[in-house]
C-alpha cells in the first residue's frame, strides 16, 4: 500500500475534508483504515459516508462495524437508508442515489474530496466489461484516479492495487470487515468476469492491474485531446437543442461520432453505459439517411431526423387536447391564440371570420388523420397533412399544433401557417379577429 498512501500525501493538505464511501466490505475499510492513518499528522476530517440499500440481511450488520470503528477512531459517520418505493433496483438505479447521497454530504461539509475504493481488479472487470459491451473512448477508459465535479475531486486512491493486497493490507493491520455474498452471484456479469477473466489474466501476469492502469491513463490523454477539438466545434453544430446534419458532414466522421457521444452524455447526464455502441452506429445511419425517421436509446431517449436536423430527447408522448375557445387559450405553454379587437397583421398568424359564414362555437384540438381544408386563395380541399409536409413541419410538432375550426368540423385555420377561405382581408367586414402566437418555436426550420 506504500504506493497509495504516497499518492494520497501528494495531493491532499492539512485540514482537507474527506467524504468517504464505506460500505462495511474490504475495499471501503481499506481505504476508510488508510485515510484514518493519515489523520493526525494531516489533521484531515474524514466523513464516513454508510448506505443501507435495504435490499439485503446482512446490511445492519455492515452497518455496526462501521459505526463502531468510526466511534472507535473518532470519525464522523454519515448514515442513510434508501427507500426505492415502487421503482424498480437497478445497479444503475442504485449508483445515482449514492453518488447523490455523497454529493449532499460534500456539500454539507464543504468537502475538497469525495474518495471511492475502486481497486485495480475492479478497473479490469469494468474496462472488459465496456470492451464486450461496446462503448465510446471515454467509457474504454474504465474509472479514472481523479475526476473533478463541480466542487469537488472523486478520487480512487486503491486503483494502483488489487484485491489480494487489499486483503494482506486488513490482514496485517487488523482491520474489520464484512463480506458481500453477493459478490459472488454469477448472475451478475461483472461477478462472470471476476470469476473467468481475472483468474486468467492474474496468471499471466500477477501486476496485470497496472498495465490496465496505464492503458487508461494512455487513453485519458486521447480522450482529453479529442475533447478540447469537440468543444472547439459544438457550438457551431449544437444550437437550440438540434444538431446541424450539414454541419456535423462536415467534420471527419471519427469527430462526428465523439460530437454525438458527447451531446448524448451532456443530455442524458448520465453513466456511460447508457449509450450502446449499436446506438450510435444507428445514429450514424440516420443522419446519412434522406427520410425523417426515429430510433429508440437507452432510458426512454429518442434520436430523431427532422429534415436537416437531428434532435435527441425524452420520447414524451403528445396529448391529445380539444378545447372549445372563448377569448383566449394557451396549449402547453406553447401555442396561445387569443381574440383580439384590431390588428394591421395580415399574415398567417392573424384571422378575420365572419359570424355568418361559420357556426360558433369555435373549438381547438389537435390535427386528425384525414383532416382537410379550403386553403386560401387556392381550388379545392387540402389534406393538412400534405401542407404540413410541404411545410417541412418537424414530425413530432405535427401531433401537436393546434387548428380552429367551427362546431361543424369545418376547419377554419392552421394557425401560424395556413388560413381558409373564410379569412376576410383586413378592408371587409368581420366580427371576430384571432390572433396566434407561438411561445417555443423550437422546431420551425
Amino acid at each position: 500500500m506504500e504506493e497509495t498512501i504516497l499518492f494520497l500525501k501528494s495531493i491532499l493538505k492539512e485540514n482537507d475534508i474527506i467524504v468517504v464511501g464505506t460500505s462495511g466490505g474490504a475495499d471501503s475499510m481499506c481505504l476508510l483504515s488508510i485515510l484514518n492513518s493519515l489523520k493526525s499528522s494531516l489533521k484531515l476530517n474524514i466523513i464516513c459516508a454508510h448506505i443501507n440499500h435495504n435490499l439485503r440481511k446482512e446490511s445492519k450488520k455492515e452497518y455496526a462495524l462501521v459505526k463502531k470503528y468510526c466511534e472507535e477512531n473518532n470519525i464522523t459517520l454519515e448514515y442513510t437508508i434508501f427507500d426505492y418505493g415502487n421503482e424498480k433496483f437497478t445497479e444503475s438505479l442504485g449508483r445515482k442515489k449514492r453518488y447523490a447521497f455523497f454529493e449532499e454530504l460534500v456539500n454539507k461539509y464543504g468537502a475538497e474530496y469525495l474518495m471511492t475504493a475502486h481497486h485495480g481488479d475492479d478497473l479490469i472487470e469494468t474496462i472488459l466489461m465496456r470492451i464486450v459491451r461496446g462503448s465510446n473512448l471515454k467509457g474504454y477508459m474504465g474509472i479514472p484516479l481523479i475526476s473533478q465535479s463541480k466542487n469537488y475531486k472523486l478520487v480512487r486512491p486503491l486503483l494502483n492495487v488489487s484485491k489480494e493486497e487489499i486483503y494482506n493490507y486488513l490482514k496485517e493491520n487488523k482491520v474489520p470487515y464484512l463480506e458481500d455474498v453477493s459478490n459472488k452471484d454469477e448472475k451478475y456479469t461483472r461477478n462472470r468476469f471476476r470469476k473467468q477473466m481475472l483468474p486468467f489474466l492474474k496468471n499471466e501476469d500477477k501486476m496485470v492491474h497496472k498495465k490496465f492502469l496505464k492503458y487508461s491513463a494512455e487513453l485519458q490523454k486521447y480522450y482529453n485531446y479529442v475533447n478540447k477539438i469537440i468543444i472547439s466545434k459544438i457550438d457551431n453544430i449544437y444550437k437550440d437543442g438540434k444538431i446541424d446534419i450539414k454541419e456535423l458532414l462536415k467534420e471527419d466522421e471519427f469527430i462526428q461520432e465523439k460530437i454525438i457521444s458527447y451531446i448524448i452524455a451532456d443530455i442524458q447526464k448520465d453513466n456511460l453505459l447508457d449509450m450502446m455502441d449499436k446506438n450510435l452506429q444507428d445514429i450514424m445511419k440516420l443522419l446519412k439517411s434522406k427520410s425523417n425517421k426515429q430510433i429508440n436509446l437507452h432510458n426512454n431517449y429518442i434520436a430523431r431526423k427532422s429534415y436537416n436536423y437531428l434532435i435527441i430527447e425524452k420520447n414524451n408522448k403528445s396529448s391529445l387536447y380539444e378545447y372549445e375557445f372563448n377569448d383566449i387559450i394557451n396549449i402547453n405553454n406553447k401555442y396561445i391564440i387569443e381574440k383580439v379587437k384590431e390588428s394591421s397583421d395580415t399574415s398567417n398568424n392573424v384571422i378575420r371570420l365572419s359570424k355568418d359564414e361559420i357556426t360558433l362555437p369555435l373549438i381547438v384540438r389537435n390535427i386528425k388523420e384525414g383532416d382537410k381544408m379550403l386553403v386560401k386563395n387556392l381550388k379545392g380541399h387540402k389534406k393538412i397533412s400534405d401542407i404540413l409536409i410541404d411545410l417541412k413541419i418537424d414530425k413530432v410538432k405535427r401531433k401537436e399544433i393546434p387548428i380552429v375550426l367551427d362546431s361543424k368540423n369545418v376547419i377554419l385555420w392552421l394557425p401560424g401557417l395556413k388560413k381558409s377561405n373564410f379569412d376576410k382581408e383586413i378592408n371587409e367586414k368581420c366580427d371576430i379577429i384571432l390572433k396566434y402566437t407561438e411561445v417555443e418555436d423550437e422546431y420551425t426550420k
